[in-house]
Order: structure tokens, then sequence, then C-alpha cells
């Protein structure tokens, strides 16, 4: 008869303790693999970026280590001329503010339907929810008009507005969600030391809300960071953020590397920045509510 531990499980044999730890080395091996072939992409971009046009036309990115003459900041000096750093700003401009408005319109609105009485809750929150499914493309025409009898057609305002309308509902989503798992003695105590609502929400609620909150901002950042569907149709030439800027540059019968490679580098560089930065927080948010 086999025999069990404490815990009922059968005790593990020298084989098996051997197969467990070859098994964790050949996962991380395999991860490891996976993470270089995901950056290899970025790598060529970023190779292709600093090499001379001619090079990128007649041969791969990955020669480009064994000619290290054809290697040129021109490309970037070029990518300047053009005006690239205007819509940087404003792709900046855009994305920033966005991001700030809807993780702070959406977390006061989830603590209230989470946490706060008032009548037509559950119906109002089944709307948000319904609007999840409404597609960008039925209120561009709708809204351009809007937008026009407002005057703020073409505009970064009237940008950000869009992406903060369009925004709110996944966000509310899924902080009210979050806010709902928060045990609910620790806003009583709150509530019996004599504090409102204002201080539950802003010293008890919202910072234990940490991980879902920087989940869900990197999600929103990188979503308005490379949109190209809202830019071209709300924003001019003036207020045109990288993604309108790159795609003006194509050529009718060219890929126009030059110019398109060190500015699509610059566009993919500040989320990669941005996502390792805060990595930590984004697994804890994805993993928020899992277990119990």
């Amino acid at each position: 008869m086999t025999t069990t531990s404490a815990l009922g499980a059968p005790p593990r044999g020298v084989l098996g303790r051997i197969a467990d730890r070859v098994g964790g080395g050949l996962v991380q091996a395999a991860l490891v693999v996976i993470g270089v072939f995901w950056l290899v992409p970025t790598l060529g971009l970023f190779v292709v970026s600093i090499r001379q046009e001619t090079a990128n036309n007649s041969s791969g990115w990955w020669t480009a280590f064994t000619k290290p003459a054809e290697f040129t900041l021109r490309n970037y000096a070029d990518l300047l001329a053009t005006g690239f750093t205007s819509s940087f700003w404003n792709t900046v401009a855009i994305t920033v503010p966005t991001t700030v408005l809807v993780i702070g319109i959406a977390a006061m609105a989830a603590y209230a339907f989470a946490w706060m009485q008032f009548p037509g809750r559950d119906a109002l929150f089944l709307v948000v929810v319904g609007l999840l499914v409404v597609p960008i493309q039925i209120a561009l025409i709708p809204i351009a008009k809007l937008y026009g009898g407002l005057g703020i057609f073409g505009s970064i305002p009237g940008v950000v507005l869009f992406h903060v309308a369009f925004g709110l509902p996944f966000a509310i989503f899924l902080l009210r969600n979050f806010f709902a798992g928060i045990p609910g003695s620790l806003l009583e105590a709150a509530r019996m030391d004599g504090a409102g609502e204002w201080k539950i929400f802003s010293t008890v609620v919202f910072p234990l809300a940490k991980p879902a909150v920087a989940s869900l901002g990197i999600f929103q950042f990188l979503w308005v960071w490379n949109d190209l569907l809202v830019a071209l149709v709300f924003a001019n030439t003036e207020n045109q953020p990288m993604t309108k800027a790159l795609q003006s540059q194509m050529r009718q019968f060219g890929t126009n590397v030059d110019i398109l490679a060190p500015g699509a580098f610059l566009s993919l560089i500040i989320p990669l920045i941005l996502f390792f930065a805060f990595q930590r927080y984004f697994v804890q948010g994805m993993m928020a509510g899992s277990v119990k």
C-alpha cells in the first residue's frame, strides 16, 4: 500500500523531484525563447531606422550587423525635419489627459456603483455595460456634426472627449468589479470613525485599487497612443498625433522606410518604457480577483 503524507499526497521520489526541476528549467528556457522572438521585430525596426535607405532597399535588416558603416542617424534628422516633434507632443497632449480623465471619472463612478445606494443604480449600470458593445464607427458622423456645431472639430480637446466617452464604459465595468471585491468591513470601520464617502473613496478604496488602476491606465494609454481612426476623423493637420503623421508620410508607390521606420520606433518606445516601468502593477491587476 502506498503511504501518503500528512496532506494526503503521496511522497515524491527521487525521479519525481528530478522531473520537477528539469520541467521547471525547460519552462523557463521556453519562456526566454518566446520573449526573444517577441523582441525580434522591435530589434529589426530599430536596425531599419538607423540604416541607410539604399541598404534597407537592397538587403534585409539582419545583414546590417556585418556592415556597421550602414548605420546612420540621418533618418531621425530627416524625420524631425518633417515636423514630427509637434506630432509627438500632440500625441502626449491627447493621451495623457484622456488616461487621467478616464481613470478619475471611472473610479468615482465605479465606487458609486459598488458601494453607494441610489435609485436606478442597477439599471444605470446595465446601460453602462450595454455601451461596451457600441462600436466607435457608428458614432463618428453624429459626433463630427456635434463637434462642428460646438466649434471643436479638429481640435485636441475634441479628440480627448471622444476617447474619454468611449473609454469610460470598460473602465467603469472593470473598476466596479474590483471595488465590489473589497471587504465591506473596511468601509464600515471607516464610517464608524466618521469618514464620509469621499474620504472612504480617496483613503481606503482607491489606494487598494492601485493594481487595477495601473492595469487600466496601461490599457487606456496604449489604446489612445496607437489610435489612428479617431485621429483621422477628428484631428486636423496642426493637431495630428504621430499615427496620423506617419500615415501621411506613405508614398503612393513606396513605403518611405527612411521616415516611417524611425517614426514607428519612436512611437513604440514610449509604450514599452511605460509597460516595463509598471509591469509589477500590471501583473497584480491582471491577477486581481482570480483568487479570493
